[in-house]
């Protein structure tokens, strides 16, 4: 066994040492790897990004209600008395002034886009103070709050870097109406900051709402409880209504862009072919570029296995330096990249690339993949030379 270890370390540095006569050709393989490695990471992060914006808007302790059959907000209608029924149930948590329960309105306004200067659709949602203070995580970063019962607004830090027209004191017409922009909010960078927020009283006034709402927040009386709130839905027949925690509402809606991430490995599996096709012909290269040097290692004692796993290295190396260009080219381009997408209720989120250590994993995955087929289909190459 020592020897046989002693043979294989051995052809292992005799390949390596030789790639310098096949410089350009290793250096195809390398960029190769790193391409495919790139745009699996770009896709991944993609993906990744726009879960953990959706993700991060989520709390145990707010539930979302919303009518029956109703995948979002969009498709939702709430009327005022079943807002107060839900006030009234089990489950819901109080203070002095009263329930903690916030109705609220979701409409969407066209805004246009830095990237593109193309239209895209926007939310606007109507919030009173109760709605406000659910998001805890919410804090004015420029500007003020808008006043309640005029035709001003707030916008979330992810619309102000993505679209056009919404610094503070910019005035923004929506159909007939004027709107002034006095805030700019952060909420940690999550989902909510991809939208509008206006005074509810007014938005049902100027889009004729009445006193119809699209969704319902309540806070929670225990933590992540949603048992009692569902029993009381239960029971009440006027209340057609679905609940869940937000956390569980935004998870859901976060996995809709999981076909990015299947699309990425589509991509880059094909792409991975025409490296290998690519590594192929390098490493072909380098088993006649040493054809007389094979055969002397075989000459002087030097087994098939030896010389096949010296290959095999020599691939994996070429393959894994180019795996790590790959992801540090992914990870200065893509990390922390803005960009928007068409959310669940066909509105823009705003989100950013995220690179995880999981997705580097799996970038190194891939490319050792690509270094152990490449040099493992040299095997039939490397008896032809012998």
């Amino acid at each position: 066994m020592g020897s046989l270890i002693a043979q294989i370390v051995s052809v292992t540095l005799m390949n390596l040492g030789s790639l310098r006569r096949r410089l350009w050709m290793s250096l195809a393989m390398v960029l190769a790897s790193a391409v495919v490695v790139a745009i699996l990471l770009a896709f991944l992060a993609m993906a990744k990004g726009f879960e953990e914006t959706m993700r991060g808007a989520g709390s145990s302790q707010i539930a979302i209600l919303m009518r029956e059959g109703s995948s979002t907000e969009l498709n939702s209608v709430i009327l005022q008395d079943q807002v107060n029924l839900i006030g009234e149930s089990a489950g819901v948590a109080r203070d002095a002034n009263g329930p903690l329960v916030s109705p609220e309105l979701y409409v969407i306004v066209d805004g246009i886009k830095k990237s593109s200067g193309t239209e895209a659709n926007i939310p606007l949602r109507g919030l009173n103070k109760t709605g406000m203070d659910m998001r805890t995580n919410m804090q004015l970063v420029e500007g003020r709050m808008f006043t309640p019962g005029t035709n001003e607004m707030v916008v979330g830090a992810g619309v102000l870097r993505e679209f056009n027209g919404f610094e503070i004191g910019k005035e923004v017409r929506f159909g007939k109406n004027l709107w002034k922009v006095v805030g700019v909010f952060s909420t940690g960078g999550n989902i909510f900051e991809s939208e509008l927020w206006a005074d509810i009283k007014t938005i049902q006034s100027h889009y004729n709402r009445g006193n119809s709402y699209q969704s319902i927040r309540a806070k929670l009386q225990n933590d992540s409880d949603i048992k009692p709130l569902q029993d009381s839905i239960e029971r009440e027949p006027r209340l057609n209504l679905e609940v869940q925690t937000e956390q569980e509402y935004f998870a859901s809606q976060g996995k809709q862009l999981q076909y990015i991430a299947t699309f990425g490995w589509i991509i880059s599996a094909v792409m991975a072919l025409g490296a290998l096709a690519g590594a192929l012909n390098t490493m072909y290269t380098s088993v006649a570029d040493r054809a007389k040097e094979i055969a002397t290692l075989r000459a002087l004692g030097f087994s098939n296995f030896s010389a096949f796993c010296g290959t095999i290295a020599e691939a994996m190396v070429l393959a894994v330096t180019g795996g790590l260009l790959g992801s540090l080219a992914a990870f200065v381009f893509f990390d922390g990249l803005n960009t928007s997408t068409l959310g669940g209720s066909f509105t823009q989120v705003v989100f950013s690339f995220e690179m995880s250590p999981d997705l580097f994993l799996q970038g190194a995955i891939l490319a050792l993949a690509i270094g152990f087929v490449s040099g493992f289909s040299l095997l039939g190459a490397q008896r032809v030379c012998q």
